[in-house]
């Protein structure tokens, strides 16, 4: 079975993989996940499972990001099998709806560590999924109609390389679907303790994709209506940072359990949804934005 562009070959093989649909052709033997190198960023696969065995799929705010993702990449996606790659698909809660909804696409999952893309190859192996490093991609020019990139950027060092790459593997009129969390000033113990670099403003993610060669299509902010209470707790959130490492944890557990599975919540970002599609909502939780490649 052909793969959408070319791979290059992985370490220690001189042959290119060969996707088979059942997984990657590499040397005589089938691998589950094409693994390239990446460099030590300090994110791991603890930190991951950390996130995910708390938040799991119904954190509030990740619902409202993943419709977000879906609602934006079904406006902008053209043409009858476009090739999507989901990067830092993690568990694959995004990923599972983009390939509901483009069922003749080329859907692609891409993440930093491994461990996640292993599990998501046992329970979908026909599903491609590639471990490589956003600031080093090894993945020829050209090769995508459109990549979604929910949170990730702030665990990027280099974030400009980043959003570099991402446009260099963009067709012409490709479009990358991006989001990063708000209020630079909110920096506290769960930024620090999740490996977040930065936290964005509106304006300065809207440079970070100008200064790529970005044409900004949308841009809006995610959790707009309940910014004033959340603002609260992220500044006072900033006398923990003090702390010692594993009391730090400790808050950052429980602030993700007190906002999983929490009905109130879900129905006013449905609400807040309703309305984002009719203005850009001016502040938020996390910013959002949509950059085409001319």
């Amino acid at each position: 079975m052909k793969f959408p562009f070319p791979l290059p070959p992985v370490p220690a093989s001189p042959v290119s993989p060969a996707w088979t649909g059942r997984g990657f052709q590499i040397d005589g033997k089938l691998e589950p996940v094409l693994t390239y190198t990446v460099t030590d960023s300090g994110w791991t696969d603890g930190l991951t499972d950390f996130h995910e065995s708390y938040a799991g799929e119904q954190h509030y705010i990740d619902i409202a990001s993943r419709r977000n993702s879906l609602a934006q990449l079904k406006k902008w996606v053209t043409g009858e099998r476009p090739v999507i790659m989901d990067i830092g698909c993690s568990s694959g809660f995004l990923l599972q709806k983009i390939r509901t909804a483009f069922p003749h696409a080329q859907v692609i999952g891409a993440d930093y560590v491994p461990a996640p893309l292993y599990k998501l190859a046992k329970a979908h192996p026909d599903l491609p999924l590639i471990q490589f490093d956003l600031t080093t991609c090894p993945l020829p020019d050209g090769c995508l109609d459109a990549a979604s990139l929910a949170n990730v950027l702030e665990h990027i060092g280099d974030d400009e390389k980043a959003v570099r790459q991402v446009f260099r593997m963009l067709r012409p009129g490709g479009v990358a679907v991006i989001e990063v969390p708000a209020g630079p000033h909110l920096f506290d113990v769960y930024d620090k303790q999740l490996l977040h670099f930065r936290r964005y403003s509106q304006e300065g993610l809207r440079r970070l994709l100008a200064d790529a060669g970005f044409e900004v299509l949308d841009e809006s902010h995610i959790g707009c209506m309940i910014y004033p209470a959340f603002a609260m707790v992220k500044r006072q959130n900033k006398k923990y940072l003090s702390l010692p490492d594993a009391e730090q944890m400790k808050i950052v557990e429980e602030s993700i359990k007190i906002a999983r599975d929490n009905p109130v919540m879900n129905f006013i970002m449905s609400v807040e949804e309703k309305l984002r599609y009719r203005v850009p909502l001016p502040f938020g939780i996390r910013c959002v934005a949509v950059g085409r490649k001319p």
